[in-house]
């Protein structure tokens, strides 16, 4: 096996806590634009609504079926009419304050400083992230990750999203790096590893729910301190 020399890690759900920081954020808009006073009794039924909607939307995204300036409003749009509520300015100023908030949230997942601070020193490490520019590089900004990483691959830049090849392809060509030389880190089965397999290079699941799957990953941990065992 060729000596590995580069890490490529997705960022949400692998490294930031986009669960948390999301509902977070979510709580804080349903509040600060008194959605109660709307007709949304819940905050916790408002966000269960969202990330289903939004989910969807997303897959729409990555499927070049939604632009991203439709996403931000779309998504809180449709959750707004869910509920009974037709106003796609309001919907489009929750969306605004959603992207312009939620990046300067910084809860991490567990671990997630203790393996940078292994890795750093062994590999030159990069990211591949399908989220938007201008979010994910304060993102990683304002949780002090910025540091760790040579070069950050966004989907934008890229002209393409995971899982195509031409992200992958155009992230080796920026790091520099050989494929054979090369692992990919991720939690998205369908974006991060299915690329990773598809272009021919080693994957690390980053599972933590233990979820069932048909895939064949190379490597596959529920704690990101797992990943120090194989990465010697």
């Amino acid at each position: 096996m060729k000596e590995i020399r580069h890490i490529f890690l997705d960022l949400d759900r692998t490294l930031w806590d986009f669960e948390t920081n999301s509902h977070e954020e979510l709580i804080n808009l349903y509040h600060s634009h008194h959605l109660h006073q709307r007709g949304i009794s819940l905050p916790e039924e408002f966000i269960k609504i969202y990330k289903k909607i939004n989910e969807d939307c997303w897959e729409r995204y990555r499927e070049n079926k939604l632009t991203k300036e439709k996403l931000r409003g779309e998504r809180f749009h449709l959750t707004l009419n869910y509920f009974g509520v037709d106003d796609q300015k309001l919907a489009n100023k929750i969306g605004e304050d959603y992207v312009k908030n939620s990046p300067y949230r910084t809860l991490l997942i567990p671990g997630t400083f203790e393996l940078l601070e292994y890795l750093f020193s062994k590999y030159s490490l990069h990211i591949i992230t399908n989220g938007f520019e201008e979010v994910q590089h304060i993102k990683l900004k304002e949780s002090g990750l910025t540091k760790y990483f040579d070069q950050i691959i966004t989907s934008e830049a890229a002209g393409a999203k995971k899982p195509a090849k031409k992200v992958f392809e155009y992230a080796l060509m920026k790091s520099a790096a050989r494929v054979e030389e090369s692992v990919m880190v991720g939690d998205d089965l369908k974006t991060d590893i299915k690329g990773a397999i598809d272009i021919g290079m080693k994957s690390i699941y980053f599972n933590p729910n233990g979820k069932a799957h048909e895939y064949e990953v190379w490597k596959e941990v529920e704690k990101l301190s797992e990943i120090k065992n194989i990465l010697l």
